[in-house]
């Protein structure tokens, strides 16, 4: 957990979603070290899923070409192994309950600990459903990170109180998309979270600008981008890395 605490140390954290496999782990590899380069201050590794009910259309087909391509858990443990020998910032992954439970969950998060992944994401895991998981990951020293959405109301302290690793915060309602707008009251999310742990919290969904990143990182510690970096890699393929790799400097820049 310490991994996930220093992406917070030098100021406001940039946060890059790529789903595994897409268009192939050679690609993935490439550019999640181009991120890296660039400034990205932790990666959230999509583990494909064929009903992936968090995300919009983008992640979607990202996740439908990655599993079309021959991508599996397994696969993606081998990957992450040798991609944790050239990079050293937090990976987490962001996957659906049922992948982990159908591989077992004891050997899901035991692998991530030998293959050097720091936390997990569990967008369709209840609040009130996590000690499925939690035991196991605490176990292996693997941080459940929490997500709080503009629903959670009075939900929001209680999932702070128990936050791990870092909280992801949503920042819309629906599913994962890049948006012309973020209307929520996230001042007030935040500053509940505040009141109620130290644990960082960062903002995802929807944010795709530098000035969309730099105010969602105003408002709390980090801007989590995920979206805009798969059109990237779904327009451009076997190139993407290079120009996931430029936009990824002009979003650290602002923060």
């Amino acid at each position: 957990m310490n991994r996930i605490k220093s992406a917070f140390e030098n100021g406001k954290a940039f946060i890059a979603f790529i789903t595994c496999g897409d268009p192939d782990l050679e690609t993935t590899a490439a550019v999640v070290k181009e991120a890296v380069k660039n400034g990205a201050d932790l990666i959230e590794l999509g583990i494909p899923f064929s009903d992936p009910t968090a995300e919009g259309p983008v992640i979607q087909g990202a996740n439908l070409r990655a599993l079309k391509g021959g991508v599996t858990t397994d696969k993606i443990f081998d990957f992450v192994k040798k991609l944790r020998g050239e990079v050293d910032v937090p990976l987490v992954f962001m996957t659906y309950s049922n992948v982990v439970f159908s591989y077992g969950a004891e050997r899901f998060i035991s692998l991530c600990k030998d293959t050097g992944i720091d936390g997990l994401i569990l967008p369709d895991l209840p609040f009130e459903e996590k000690d499925e998981f939690l035991p196991v990951c605490r176990k292996y020293g693997i941080a459940l990170i929490s997500l709080i959405a503009p629903t959670s109301e009075n939900r929001i302290a209680m999932i702070a109180k128990e936050a791990e690793g870092f909280l992801y915060i949503v920042s819309s309602l629906g599913v994962t998309g890049t948006r012309s707008e973020i209307t929520t009251d996230l001042k007030s999310m935040v500053a509940l979270v505040r009141q109620n742990t130290d644990i960082p919290c960062a903002i995802g969904f929807g944010i795709s600008t530098p000035e969309q990143a730099k105010k969602m990182a105003g408002l709390s510690d980090g801007a989590i981008v995920g979206s805009a970096i798969i059109k990237l890699i779904e327009k451009y393929g076997k190139a993407a890395p290079e120009y996931v790799g430029k936009y990824v400097k002009s979003m650290t820049q602002v923060l």
